[in-house]
């Protein structure tokens, strides 16, 4: 039976994080914003919260919490601002759940426990030039020599591409395979930065999100240990169809705190403002529009809650999580919009935080599968053409063994 209700752990969790996004970054956001900046160093005040491996088993240096935690960190740092949220997104969603899943014990003793100690951060490199969501269109390959691998390729848009240790890259290698554009010819590797080959690059000028760090990676001849080849040659495809589950689930959540910011900013400013003689929130389309926030706010919160149940069970939640992230994403750019539209010319400012969150609101609908995906995977599910098949590897249930 579906289970709304927080445990004593959850409450504290997520205060941690709600301390820690509204007192250490709330009021220095804007300026980070403006400016573009990363501050790296919150990075290491998230690992000493725990907040870096808050649902990795404590025997991989984790906090040992539940994917319910997970989501409430989510969407208490997204609260903030979108730039938070992206770093768990990528470094827990996308690159440390796929290796506690995928990665054998040895992967899993070198990379996944300081990664969830915060010690090292992780990134997940999928998304190339011109190939997104045509994951099949990728053009990076990995060609064995001996008891190594030699990688070449361009990743883009790559959040924490700048700043992270260790990359999951997608590569193709059976290239016959590639040309038919089989799937199934792709597989995934733990790539280090250090290895020789690899650089980086950072993106300016996004519309968003400018807080984070946002990149490229480069692979020119990289050699990589045969050693580092996560799961099995061919395996790429359902890796990260996997890691993009569990990235969805976050900015499901993550986005679900956007809507909760924008809600209580406009609720602030509609008893604040004065107009004709009263509150802005007098008028019933004033009224209309808060109305539907709390609305989307309440839906998107028991959508990701139930995805983060039927992962604490060990249950398979691609529809779940889709659906999740789908109709949250596209509620946080209403919420957002309206919010703008609440405070009027102010909202056209960035001396108030919801032209901020106006331009995080966006990304979210392209990233991790666009909305026109999600849109279609929920028609196929409803009309029988898409049905889930056993995978070798599974999200392991929480409490963990």
């Amino acid at each position: 039976m579906f289970n709304l209700e927080l445990t004593e752990q959850h409450r504290m969790v997520e205060k941690t994080a709600r301390d820690f996004a509204l007192n250490e970054v709330g009021p220095r956001i804007r300026d980070l914003d403006r400016a573009m900046n990363f501050d790296a160093g919150l990075l290491k005040s998230m690992g000493e919260l725990g907040l870096m491996g808050v649902c990795i088993p404590e025997a991989y240096g984790g906090a040992g919490m539940d994917y319910i935690s997970y989501g409430l960190v989510c969407e208490e740092l997204e609260y903030v601002d979108t730039s938070l949220r992206v770093i768990l997104a990528v470094h827990i969603g996308l690159n440390s759940l796929s290796l506690l899943t995928w990665g054998t014990e040895e992967q899993k003793q070198k990379y996944l426990t300081p990664q969830a100690k915060g010690e090292k951060i992780a990134c997940f490199g999928l998304t190339e030039p011109n190939a997104g969501t045509d994951v099949v269109g990728l053009e990076s390959t990995a060609v064995k020599d001996g008891d190594t691998y030699i990688l070449n390729g361009e990743k883009m848009w790559i959040s924490l591409a700048d700043v992270a240790d260790h990359f999951l890259v997608i590569a193709w290698t059976d290239l016959e395979k590639k040309k038919r554009r089989d799937h199934s010819g792709l597989s995934a590797f733990i790539v280090e930065r250090g290895f020789e080959g690899v650089s980086t690059a950072s993106i300016h000028g996004k519309l968003g999100v400018r807080a984070g760090n946002t990149g490229s990676i480069s692979m020119q001849d990289a050699r990589v240990p045969a050693a580092n080849l996560l799961g099995r040659e061919g395996e790429g495809f359902k890796i990260a169809m996997f890691a993009l589950d569990q990235g969805r689930f976050s900015v499901a959540s993550g986005s679900t705190g956007l809507i909760r910011a924008c809600r209580d900013a406009s609720v602030k400013y509609a008893l604040e403002r004065t107009s004709f003689g009263k509150p802005i929130g007098e008028n019933q389309l004033v009224k209309q529009m808060i109305a539907h926030m709390c609305r989307d706010y309440e839906m998107s919160r028991l959508l990701w809650l139930k995805a983060g149940w039927l992962k604490n069970k060990g249950e398979r939640n691609t529809r779940e999580t889709s659906l999740a992230k789908w109709f949250s994403c596209d509620a946080a750019e209403r919420a957002a919009a309206d919010a703008v539209q609440v405070y009027g010319a102010y909202g056209f400012s960035d001396e108030y935080p919801v032209e901020r969150f106006y331009r995080n609101s966006k990304g979210a609908s392209i990233y991790e599968g666009t909305r026109e995906i999600h849109t279609v995977v929920q028609a196929d599910y409803e009309l029988g053409f898409r049905v889930d098949k056993p995978i070798r590897c599974q999200l392991p249930p929480w409490p963990f063994e």
